[in-house]
């Protein structure tokens, strides 16, 4: 927590495009793989994407064909493409890295995190 920083979250209507983007301010990233997670009002954390240091992607069903995670190693920086959203991907989006070996969907695994970007979406 507090280690990555997220932006590019905002309002959006259904149907449109946001793109969020992580860094790690006066850090490198490391070759651990990167995810993005996101949590909705009175909702527990959820699994959204997960990117390797060699770009193999995993995404939630629930995400997989509108979203899509991609990372520059070299910038230290990973994406996150979300196309058609729904008013249920509304949530703060957060940015974590993996320091575990898991599944790359639990949430456990991951020990740094930002403070996440809010994404709202409008019916």
């Amino acid at each position: 927590q507090g280690q990555l920083l997220e932006s590019g979250g905002g309002l959006v209507q259904a149907g449109g495009s946001l793109r969020l983007s992580c860094v790690a301010p006066g850090r490198t990233f490391t070759t651990n793989t990167m995810g993005w997670f996101r949590q909705a009002p009175g909702k527990e954390r959820e699994f959204v994407a997960a990117i390797s240091w060699y770009s193999t992607e995993t995404y939630a069903d629930s995400v997989k064909g509108r979203f899509t995670v991609s990372r520059d190693n070299d910038k230290s920086m990973i994406w996150l493409q979300m196309n058609n959203l729904k008013p249920e991907d509304t949530a703060v989006y957060y940015c974590a890295e993996k320091l575990k070996s898991a599944s790359d969907s639990y949430p456990a695994a991951y020990y740094f995190w930002g403070p996440g970007t809010q994404v709202t979406v409008s019916s």
